[in-house]
């Protein structure tokens, strides 16, 4: 009996640990919904929004985050104030951040384009931080960066506490944005033509001189199932959901779809590849593409009008030649009549000279 306060406590404690320990696991409620937390699909041309559905719930991106990464880097690389061959030393703090990385060393050194390659396809965590780290100095200098553009191209609902997307730790907030905000930030990315070089790459090798190169593979498989799909990231974390910004272009037509926070990776794919078709097939209809032929007829319209009088000139001879003579039925009879009277003339003045020649003699 005195054992029983004992076993009480001991199953008490274990208790509280079990709901200590999920509270702590539990501290970021996930909010991903079926199908979606939010959804959108715009003209990339024009910005125009095609369709949404709760475009402006409140979500995390997870990896898609290093979108924002992209665009600030290659802001900087525009400017000047990086290039694509600075070499890039890794810190130790790089080589010891978890997730999906390449797995970069303290004191290695990489070109800055090749760090953007593995940010993109491989989502590298450690690649995106030795970046943010290059361009402004620290993380926190870099957060700063992203959360000015983001306020620049007027992602209202984005705020951004990270360099990489991963779930926050400890007294650490997540990062936030909206299916509507994203869909922005990919116009924006667009401005830069070597966006979708890093977005609609699939497989590269990393450290491409190694004995065995690291193989990154993206995560986005639009690339391989959506027809003229060429862009852009997906992201995912348990409390975020999976989710994915995505362009593709059809006869000369682009749209970009947005799904934020949905339950499944083929559920957020399948929703993405409909937006994508009923957005190329809306702009196709405001905007239909020209038939070819009349493509290749715009581009020699000039030297055609040029030409055409002098062709036309030259074969008129030609022309003329070839065209047969018609005449009325009247002249036709005139001509005839006169013909037969010709003829007849003709004959009667033979009958006289034959008459003449032969006359006899006068006889005495």
């Amino acid at each position: 009996m005195k054992q029983k306060p004992f076993i009480r406590s001991i199953i008490f404690l274990s208790v509280f640990f079990v709901i200590g320990t999920a509270g702590a696991a539990d501290a970021l409620q996930a909010i991903s919904k079926t199908p979606y937390l939010g959804a959108i699909v715009i003209d990339a041309a024009t910005g125009d929004v095609i369709s949404e559905d709760q475009a402006d719930a409140k979500g995390y991106p997870a990896s898609m985050i290093k979108l924002m990464n992209l665009l600030v880097i290659l802001d900087a690389i525009k400017a000047g104030q990086i290039g694509l061959q600075d070499p890039v030393t890794i810190s130790a703090a790089v080589s010891h951040i978890g997730g999906s990385q390449v797995y970069l060393k303290e004191n290695e050194v990489f070109p800055v384009e090749e760090l953007i390659y593995a940010m993109m396809v491989q989502s590298a965590n450690d690649a995106a931080l030795a970046l943010a780290i290059h361009c402004a100095g620290s993380p926190e200098a870099f957060v700063e960066m992203m959360n000015k553009k983001a306020a620049e191209i007027g992602m209202k609902d984005t705020v951004y506490y990270s360099v990489h997307g991963l779930p926050p730790g400890k007294d650490q907030q997540p990062d936030v944005t909206t299916a509507r905000d994203m869909a922005k930030l990919c116009r924006e990315l667009l401005k830069h033509p070597e966006t979708l070089k890093y977005t609609s790459t699939q497989m590269r090798e990393f450290r491409p001189d190694a004995p065995e190169p690291f193989i990154m593979r993206t995560h986005n498989h639009l690339l391989q199932h959506f027809e003229g799909c060429d862009g852009f990231k997906t992201g995912y974390y348990g409390a975020a959901g999976f989710s994915i910004a995505a362009t593709a272009q059809k006869n000369g037509a682009r749209a970009i779809a947005v799904v934020l926070g949905s339950t499944g990776r083929k559920l957020r794919d399948e929703k993405a590849s409909i937006l994508l078709s009923k957005g190329l097939m809306e702009i196709l209809k405001k905007h239909p593409a020209p038939p070819p032929a009349a493509k290749a007829a715009t581009a020699t319209d000039a030297a055609a009008a040029t030409a055409a009088p002098v062709k036309a000139a030259a074969a008129e001879p030609a022309a003329k030649k070839s065209e047969p003579v018609t005449i009325s039925r009247r002249t036709f009879y005139i001509v005839l009549g006169l013909n037969v009277l010709v003829i007849a003339l003709l004959i009667a003045g033979l009958l006289v000279k034959r008459k003449k020649n032969n006359r006899p003699l006068m006889r005495i």
